[in-house]
């Protein structure tokens, strides 16, 4: 009787949690994820990569980001939470404390013409993609 009670007490706060779908990625930023990852294999997940060369970043939807290194070396970043604005064009604006893009950096989404701030996420693992062999 004591466990129906509890179970009975606990819905209404299980319905109130939503589980926030991801964000799916538009046909154009399938493709070029698919373009950028092709003929690479996937490595561990790192928390910090440098940050030194900041526009060789491009956002792809409203979560992912793709981190070119060079021709044979890609990081992929799935944002922990949506930027949502970032897939109609709106800027991210990473917050870092030191010269490296790390795991729970804040990212802020900026609306250029208005000023406005219109969603914020933070990073998350940074996934390697080398090409095989090199």
């Amino acid at each position: 009787m004591k466990r129906i009670f509890l179970a009975l007490a606990l819905l209404p706060i299980a319905g109130c949690t939503q589980t926030e779908t991801e964000p799916k990625l538009g046909v154009r930023e399938e493709t070029e994820l698919a373009k950028a990852i092709e003929g690479k294999v996937a490595g561990e997940p790192v928390s910090c990569i440098s940050g030194y060369n900041a526009t060789s970043m491009r956002v792809l939807g409203d979560n992912t980001l793709l981190y070119r290194v060079n021709k044979d070396f890609i990081y992929i970043n799935r944002l922990q939470g949506a930027c949502r604005g970032l897939a109609q064009g709106d800027t991210l604006v990473l917050r870092r404390t030191t010269s490296q893009y790390c795991r729970g950096d804040i990212g802020q989404v900026i609306n250029l013409p208005s000023g406005m701030m219109s969603g914020s996420c933070a990073l998350g693992d940074f996934i390697p993609y080398k090409t095989a062999g090199k």
